[in-house]
C-alpha cells in the first residue's frame, strides 16, 4: 500500500511526533511505501504573525503541496495526525477534491477546546464543548493570548460552518473510548470512528528480579500534577521516587526530589529504569488522551499509579495494572504511594497484569492489524461512496 502520512511537528518535540515516527516505520518495516509530508513550527519564527493566522484557517500552500505529491506519489489513502498551525485545514478538503481517502488521528482534544486538553485556572473545563468557543477568547485560553485564541477559535468556527470536520475526514482516529465519546459529544460523526491506541517496540519481557522505588517520567509542568506529586512527597518524606523530565517546574522537582531530579534521559536509559522500578506515577489533572509513558510502563511490566480523570481511569485498571486516586489530591496520592511501598508482592502481581495488557492492545503487531484495518475501511468507504454516485449520475 502507498501512504501519504501528513504531519504538522512541534517545536518542542512531544508524544505526538514519536508516536508518527513510529507508526511510519511500522508501516515501512512491514513492506508499505510511505511520504511523510512534514511542516515545522519552527517556521513560525521567521513567519509575520498576519500570515501565521490566515495560514491558520486555510493555507495556500498545502493544496499546492499535497496536488504535487498526489500526482508524483499516487497514494491510496492519506494518514493525517496535526495540521496546526502550518498545514491547515485546507488538506481536508484537498485530499476530497482528489478523491482520496483521508485517515485523521486525533491526538488531543484540539477540534473541541482551543487549549486541547479542556483544562482551566487548573481544574476540568468543558465550557466550550459542543458549543461556538467564544470564551476560549475572553479568557485567553490558548497561550494566554487573546489574539492566537481568537485565531483558533476562527479555525474552529470557519471549518465547523463549512462541515468541514464532519464531511471531509473519512475516518478518525479515536485513541480510547473515553475520548471518542468527548469527541462526539463535541458533535464529530461517531460513524466515521475507529478506536487505535499507541504502541510502543518492546523486544523482550522484562526480567523477574526484586524491584524498588517509583518513578515520574513526563512534562514539569502544572498539568501534568507535578505539583500534587510534589504534595504527596511531602507528606510522606520516606518516599522513593525518581523524576525524569524537563519543563517549567524544574526548579520545584529540583528542590522537592534533590538528587532524584534526574532531568532528561535517553528512551534506553528510561525504559532499563522502568524495568528496575516498583511502580510509575501519573498525577495528571488534565485529560490525557494515551500517554505513551502508560504503554512504555505495562511493556515494562510496570504498573501504574494515575489520577482517577478521563481516559486514565480506563486505561488504568484499579488494583489490577495499577492504583488510581482522586486528581489534584496529593493526600490521596501520597496514602496510595505508601501502600505501593508496602505491599511489594501485590505491586508484582499488578505488574504481570500490565505486561498481559500490553501484550493484548499495545504491541506493534496488535497495533498493524488495527492500522490496516482502517486504511481498507476508509478505502472500501470511499469507493462505495464513488459508486454510488456513478450510479444516481446514470440514473
Amino acid at each position: 500500500m502507498r501512504i501519504l502520512v501528513a504531519h504538522n511537528a512541534y517545536q518542542h518535540r512531544g508524544g505526538e511526533d514519536v508516536v508518527v515516527d513510529a507508526e511510519v516505520e511500522l508501516l515501512r518495516s512491514r513492506g508499505h511505501t510511505v511520504e511523510l509530508y512534514l511542516q515545522h513550527n519552527d517556521a513560525l519564527n521567521d513567519m509575520p504573525r498576519t500570515r501565521a493566522a490566515a495560514n491558520t484557517i486555510w493555507s495556500l500552500r498545502t493544496p499546492a503541496d499535497i496536488k504535487q505529491l498526489c500526482s508524483d506519489f499516487r497514494p491510496e489513502v492519506i494518514h493525517v495526525h496535526n495540521t496546526f498551525p502550518l498545514i491547515s485545514p485546507s488538506l481536508y478538503w484537498t485530499a476530497d477534491r482528489l478523491g482520496i481517502p483521508l485517515v485523521q488521528t486525533l491526538h488531543n482534544f484540539r477540534l473541541l477546546c482551543p487549549q486541547a486538553i479542556f483544562l482551566r485556572e487548573e481544574k476540568i473545563c468543558e465550557d466550550c464543548l459542543g458549543k461556538v468557543p467564544w470564551r476560549a477568547v475572553t479568557r485567553k485560553c490558548y497561550r494566554q493570548s487573546a489574539a492566537q485564541s481568537a485565531v483558533l477559535t476562527s479555525m474552529l468556527v470557519a471549518h465547523r460552518a463549512l462541515g468541514t470536520y464532519q464531511t471531509r475526514i473519512t475516518r478518525y482516529i479515536a485513541l480510547n473510548d473515553f475520548a471518542l465519546e468527548k469527541y462526539v459529544e463535541g458533535g464529530l460523526p461517531r460513524e466515521r470512528f475507529r478506536i487505535k491506541p499507541n504502541f510502543v517496540a518492546s523486544a523482550r519481557r522484562p526480567e523477574a528480579g526484586e524491584r524498588r522505588g517509583g518513578m515520574y517520567v513526563g512534562r514539569l509542568s502544572s498539568e501534568k500534577g507535578l505539583d500534587v506529586l510534589v504534595g504527596a512527597a511531602r507528606l510522606h518524606p520516606a518516599l522513593d521516587v525518581e523524576v525524569i523530565g524537563s519543563g517549567p517546574m524544574e526548579s520545584m522537582a529540583r528542590e522537592a526530589f534533590g538528587d532524584r531530579y534526574l532531568g532528561q534521559r535517553s528512551l534506553g536509559d528510561i525504559m532499563a529504569r522502568m524495568e528496575r522500578a516498583r511502580y510509575m506515577v501519573l498525577p495528571s489533572i488534565c485529560y490525557e488522551n494515551s500517554p505513551r509513558t502508560i504503554v512504555e510502563a505495562y511493556a515494562s511490566g510496570l504498573p501504574v499509579i494515575a489520577s482517577r480523570l478521563g481516559a486514565l481511569a480506563g486505561i488504568v485498571k484499579d488494583g489490577v495494572t495499577g492504583l488510581l486516586f482522586k486528581a489534584g489530591d496529593a493526600a490521596d496520592l501520597a496514602d496510595k504511594l505508601a501502600w505501593a511501598e508496602g505491599h511489594p508482592v501485590e505491586m508484582a502481581r499488578m505488574g504481570k497484569a500490565a505486561r498481559a495488557e500490553y501484550e493484548a492492545k499495545y504491541t506493534p503487531e496488535r497495533n498493524y492489524e488495527l492500522l490496516m484495518d482502517i486504511y481498507e475501511d476508509a478505502i472500501s468507504t470511499l469507493r462505495r461512496k464513488r459508486d454510488a454516485a456513478d450510479r444516481a449520475a446514470c440514473a
